[in-house]
């Protein structure tokens, strides 16, 4: 199998697998989805999605959110873990929201980014499953996949993004973002990884991983 080969099996797999997409992280509108994925970092959906409900029937937009003081922030968010930061940084974007975009989220990747605690993974995620706008978030899920079946070589996710951009085309990026991510969690785990059901990395998987998995390339 050349590379062109790798991709659209791995393409038509997912496909076949998840025809239809489900959204990880519970949200209503743009601001309650930049929320939960600014949560979701070292984190997981699971947590997030049982936190959220009680920070949202608080305030699940921005006025309501900055009438909360950042200590009352932090205690409801503190099971999702870096709640100082994470606290601090939803306080703050949603002052922003108010002040610059008339408590709207911004539609662009430069504005999303010049938010406190929103870096280029959560603006893509916002970008891509709020506003349609294509985009690849590489979590450690899609980094590790990718690594896996040899599409990049695992030295940072900036590199896998650009990778995975280049490979895959523009119009799919979000629906595989979102496909991957499902396969990793079902079939590709970073632990108690079973290869004998992962039929991608099976068939498409870098060499040295699948040798010492004591496969060989279908």
């Amino acid at each position: 199998m050349n590379k062109a080969e790798k991709v659209a099996f791995v393409m038509k797999k997912l496909e076949d697998l998840y025809p239809t997409i489900p959204i990880p992280l519970d949200h209503k509108d743009p601001y309650t989805l930049l929320i939960a994925v600014l949560l979701s970092a070292q984190s997981t959906d699971v947590r997030v999605n049982k936190i959220t409900p009680l920070l949202f029937a608080k305030a699940d937009n921005p006025t309501d959110m900055v009438k909360l003081s950042v200590a009352e922030i932090r205690e409801i968010i503190k099971p999702v873990g870096l709640s100082p930061m994470k606290s601090k940084g939803i306080h703050g974007l949603s002052e922003i929201l108010l002040e610059k975009h008339n408590g709207e989220v911004p539609q662009s990747f430069e504005a999303l980014e010049a938010l406190p605690a929103v870096g280029h993974k959560t603006a893509s995620v916002v970008m891509a499953q709020a506003f349609g706008v294509p985009a690849f978030p590489v979590d450690t899920h899609i980094h590790r996949l990718m690594c896996r079946w040899g599409f990049t070589n695992g030295k940072s996710v900036i590199q896998t993004e650009r990778d995975a951009k280049r490979l895959f085309p523009k119009e799919k990026w979000n629906d595989l973002h979102l496909q991957i991510i499902w396969y990793g969690r079902e079939y590709c785990p970073a632990r108690g990884w079973d290869i004998t059901k992962d039929i991608i990395t099976q068939t498409v998987g870098r060499k040295t991983v699948l040798k010492k998995h004591g496969f060989n390339l279908l």
